[in-house]
């Protein structure tokens, strides 16, 4: 593991819009400069946790595809 994440959001197994509507609560829950690591099995999350990012201005920091399982970590601004 590449970042030592602060928290932990377990999406495995939810569809749209679950996982993102999940990330943006616990986000709130965050300090500004914390790290999560979203761990999820939608592919379309591939799109939607950037584009969540992007939008909100969180930082992300990586992500990366295992075994159909997928890994972000985002720093919270």
């Amino acid at each position: 593991m590449p970042y030592s994440p602060d928290a932990t959001l377990d999406a495995v197994g939810l569809y749209c819009p679950e996982p993102v509507m999940l990330l943006h609560q616990k986000v709130r829950e965050l300090a500004s400069g914390e790290i999560l690591e979203v761990v999820a099995t939608d592919p379309s999350t591939q799109r939607d946790i950037p584009r969540f990012c992007a939008f909100l201005g969180h930082e992300l920091l990586e992500q990366s595809i295992e075994t159909d399982m997928y890994y972000f970590y985002i720093r919270k601004q």
